[in-house]
């Protein structure tokens, strides 16, 4: 008998943000032609609901979400039982990879590293991705040959063998018929994921809330997920809303490095758009991004070196 096809490579991505999870879904299909995109999740629970409708090889769980953070939900979807946990012998899902995605948590990063755990930093560049593909790819891959060869030497076990139980004889587990573990079951990941749930709950650096901007001989306070964009303009800093345009004297540089870079994007030396206002990413005659707002007619131009956050998009 022949042997089955390889089936195509399965992904759940699960981001709160529309446009990050429209461009890691494009960057994924760019990389990975054969990739199905089975469901996207806005938050973190989502993420463990539809891992457990949908079961795919790979979950692509943003770091910080609502309701449940990234780490919370891969705890939970490592305690979902697999096809053969939950009793049907002939299923062939053992588990899925983890990939997180965040945007310079360095102290995630750095844990990432140390626990060879997949993680991709926003926005997701192509060559990076292809790797981490790679890697998953691979992992699936031993995981189901192990898990067929596991099921082969079951049913070629010996009827008769008056210990049927898939032990050695002494109650312990016979490793030549076990599949190996998914990395995300093991105790060091384990320990790694409760660490990493616990720091997600420290606070963290403050983030600028208020844009402060002078108004006639007083002070104006804006709410910062007000502001559409804010542009340079020569010495001063445009600060763009829906119902109104006001000058401050902070740059571009200061405002990027105080700014939530999850909801913040520079688009270009001089401007930064936020992407909860974006309505759509449209090209010029030269292929070149170019952004259109809600609540806005103002296009704001994507320079050459940022354009890559939008590519495929």
């Amino acid at each position: 008998m022949s042997p089955r096809p390889p089936r195509p490579l399965r992904a759940v991505v699960a981001d709160d943000e529309r446009l990050m999870r429209e461009q890691l879904r494009h960057r994924l299909l760019e990389v990975c032609p054969g990739l199905e995109i089975v469901a996207e999740a806005r938050n973190g629970r989502e993420a463990v609901d539809l891992t457990r409708e949908h079961a795919p090889d790979v979950v692509f769980l943003d770091i910080r979400m609502p309701g449940l953070t990234g780490i919370e939900a891969a705890r939970e979807i490592a305690q979902l039982p697999t096809y053969a946990e939950a009793g049907d012998a002939h299923a062939d899902w053992p588990g899925c990879e983890i990939v997180f995605v965040t945007a310079h948590d360095q102290y995630a990063i750095d844990a990432f590293e140390q626990g060879a755990v997949d993680y991709l930093l926003k926005p997701a560049e192509r060559e990076r991705l292809a790797r981490t593909v790679d890697r998953v790819r691979e992992r699936i891959h031993q995981r189901r040959a192990a898990s067929e060869s596991s099921r082969g030497q079951a049913s070629a076990a010996d009827p008769a063998d008056p210990d049927p139980s898939g032990t050695d004889g002494e109650g312990n587990p016979d490793a030549s018929t076990s599949s190996p573990p998914l990395a995300i079951h093991t105790p060091a990941l384990q320990g790694l994921l409760q660490r990493l749930a616990g720091e997600l709950r420290l606070p963290t650096r403050p983030r600028l809330r208020w844009i402060q901007a002078t108004a006639g001989n007083g002070l104006q306070l804006i709410p910062v997920e007000d502001v559409l964009f804010f542009m340079a303009d020569e010495k001063y800093t445009r600060v763009r809303t829906a119902t109104q345009e006001t000058l401050i004297r902070k740059p571009i540089k200061e405002l990027v490095e105080e700014l939530d870079s999850e909801v913040f994007w520079q688009i270009h030396r001089s401007t930064v758009v936020n992407l909860r206002a974006i309505a759509k990413v449209i090209r010029d005659g030269d292929g070149r991004p170019r952004i259109r707002l809600r609540d806005c007619s103002e296009v704001l131009e994507v320079s050459r070196n940022y354009s890559g956050l939008f590519r495929g998009m």
